[in-house]
């Protein structure tokens, strides 16, 4: 009895000691857990992880930053850029030598198209680590959304010597080549980034574009092949892998794959366009003019589709329409040679001869070298009766298509017709009476 009053006597400071001595280790091993999380690469983990060490005052100094840091990055994972921009922010009020941070930062305003903010915080990155490759490249990504290509490469050139093995930096390299109008040197960067990575996509589009703007239609239709194998559910390569397919003159799969964009992406307006090309180029001008009008309804100041919905009505032998339509599209572009012809054409058609001379001069006067503007010129010269004018826009267009040959030939024409000229009227000399003198 006595053994048991000493035990009930005891028992509460007993549980009273097992009480706190859990109360004290347990925070020591929250605390570890949510490092743990905070570390994770779940970016859900991270995020709950950090939020409890922030929330629980135990962080300080720069373990509280890292906190921020790591936190800000998994909201930006997450596509949480402005709870991420204000992790970014407190991390370098605490820490501002923060490399990470400052790259972190960058990384979300380029992603929110400002650039300049972009470039400083990687400037800043860079600053406290040169060895930060990946501030480089996106330093990069921001120089060439500004368009200042030669930048961009040199920050691309010196992220693959830091680090030769990263497929996205000879990717972005190769586009900002291809955007020099480099591309061979794109095709070579696009070749290392899919010899890194052979199943990346983006590599084989924009590798078909690249051979598609050199001609090479068959190579860049193979590339687009196997883009669409790794990623069917781009309307993008859909859409250029149809007009490659229509410079080939394949204009069945040109549609099939126009059809395929548009299934993907209604609103391409683009799109529209090209299939209405292709239908016009296979005498489907009902089905052509439906497309321009739907690309117009979405995009109203397109003057693609205006000029091209202009040529369909002019093969349909609506040329009041098409004028309207060439209008509006010289309204948008007013140094279109191609829309001053068309709209000279069909003003040709509907008898105003003069009309047509003036859009063949402004023609002419944007572009030199268009051979037809100065034939459809020279038949509306010779239709008023202005020979001398018709006969130097023949020449003309005869030596822009033949050079040297064709000026022969129209002056071997041209010396036929004055010798048959001369002939005639001397036969008719030799053939008049002889009127006897008076005297």
């Amino acid at each position: 009895m006595v053994a048991t009053r000493h035990i009930l006597r005891i028992l509460p400071t007993i549980l009273l000691t097992l009480w706190l001595g859990c109360s004290i280790s347990l925070p020591g091993q929250t605390r570890d857990e949510n490092r743990s999380r905070c570390k994770s690469k779940d970016p859900e983990q991270v995020i709950e992880g950090c939020s409890a060490l922030i929330r629980s005052r135990q962080e300080k100094g720069a373990d509280l930053a890292n906190t921020f840091l790591r936190r800000g990055s998994a909201f930006a994972r997450k596509g949480d850029y402005d709870h991420a921009i204000q992790d970014y922010n407190q991390a370098l009020r605490l820490n501002p030598t923060l490399a990470k941070a400052f790259y972190g930062r960058g990384w979300i305003y380029v992603h929110n198209a400002n650039y300049g903010n972009a470039i400083q915080d990687f400037d800043q990155a860079l600053h406290l680590d040169p060895t930060l490759a990946d501030a480089l490249r996106e330093r990069g990504n921001a120089y060439t959304y500004e368009g200042d290509y030669d930048r961009a490469i040199q920050d691309y050139d010196q992220a693959l010597r830091l680090n030769s093995s990263d497929a996205i930096t000879f990717y972005n390299r190769g586009l900002a080549y291809a955007h020099q109008g480099d591309y061979d040197r794109a095709i070579q960067d696009y070749d290392q980034a899919l010899g890194l990575n052979p199943t990346f996509a983006d590599a084989f589009y924009g590798r078909g574009l690249a051979y598609a703007h050199k001609g090479d239609y068959g190579h860049a239709i193979h590339d687009y092949d196997q883009a669409l194998q790794l990623n069917p559910n781009s309307a993008a390569v859909f859409y250029w892998r149809g007009r490659a397919y229509e410079h080939t003159g394949d204009y069945d799969h040109a549609l099939s794959d126009y059809n395929q964009a548009l299934r993907l992406n209604p609103a391409s307006a683009d799109a529209l366009v090209m299939r209405g090309l292709a239908y016009t180029r296979t005498g489907n001008y009902d089905g052509a003019i439906q497309d321009f009008d739907q690309a117009l309804r979405l995009k109203p100041n397109s003057a693609a589709a205006f000029y091209d919905r202009a040529r369909a009505y002019a093969y349909k032998q609506n040329y009041d329409r098409a004028i309207q339509d060439y209008d509006d599209a010289l309204q948008l572009t007013p140094n279109d040679a191609d829309a001053y012809y068309g709209r000279g054409l069909a003003y040709a058609q509907t008898g105003h001869p003069e009309s047509a001379i003036q859009d063949y001069d402004q023609a002419i006067r944007f572009n030199g070298n268009l051979t037809n503007a100065y034939l459809n010129r020279s038949l509306a010269y010779a239709g008023k009766g202005h020979y001398l004018r018709a006969i130097a826009d023949r020449g003309h267009f005869l030596w822009l298509k033949f050079g040297i040959w064709g000026i022969s030939i129209r002056l071997c024409i041209l010396v036929l017709v004055v010798v048959i000229a001369l002939g005639f009227n001397l036969k008719r000399f030799r053939k008049r009476p002889i009127i006897p003198n008076p005297n």
